[in-house]
């Protein structure tokens, strides 16, 4: 794919994904690539593409929008502890010293950037560690779920969950200082307060209001 080419697809995937995650798109209205294309003024293509991303990511079942159940979400959840302890533990031993140095730009965003920037640097915290195992049988994993995450990441720092920024700083302490262990548990007990944070108020999504 070009990248001009990739950036129209990019761009059509993430004005629907926005668009659901802010209530924009009612439940029960079946997503079709021609009242999508007119509505957001973009060709069929980026728009089939789109879908079916959506579709893998599992926003959208049955060409419509899918509200993710609490055991959806619990699975989820279970999913990234698993996949992500392991990562953190792997990076405490071999992280670059070039993503160590981003983990912390990342938390440095997240205390002081806009909310956007702070979307952004949550994500990329995550990310980093994730990419850092170059295994992309668990980076592929993770990449199918991204929707579903994003709407949690959305939750936990738009709506500021206590000590987000902070857990991350300790994550970061425990990998710098090569402690696996601790890494690992930290992130796990830091996803468990996500889940917990998000299940609490996931009923704003449903009920289709703005996050």
């Amino acid at each position: 794919m070009k990248k001009k080419e990739n950036y129209f697809y990019d761009d059509a995937y993430k004005q629907i994904r926005d668009k659901i995650l802010n209530g924009e798109i009612d439940p029960s209205t079946k997503l079709t690539e021609t009242k999508l294309a007119e509505s957001l003024n973009i060709s069929r293509t980026p728009i089939r593409y789109a879908i079916s991303k959506l579709e893998q990511e599992g926003l959208i079942k049955n060409k419509k929008v899918y509200i993710p159940t609490e055991k959806d979400i619990r699975n989820i959840f279970q999913v990234r502890t698993l996949l992500e302890g392991y990562a953190a533990k792997f990076c405490a031993s071999y992280i670059s010293v070039e993503s160590l140095e981003k983990l912390e730009e990342s938390i440095e965003i997240g205390n002081t950037g806009t909310p956007s920037e702070q979307l952004e640097a949550n994500f990329l915290f995550h990310h980093i560690l994730v990419s850092e195992t170059n295994n992309t049988e668990i980076i592929n994993i993770i990449d199918r779920m991204q929707s579903i995450i994003y709407m949690f990441r959305r939750i936990v720092t738009l709506q500021k969950r206590p000590r987000l920024v902070e857990e991350h700083q300790e994550i970061f302490e425990a990998i710098k200082a090569g402690d696996g262990d601790l890494a690992e548990e930290l992130i796990v007990q830091h996803l468990q307060k996500d889940l917990e944070f998000s299940i609490n108020r996931i009923d704003r999504f449903e009920q289709n209001n703005r996050l």
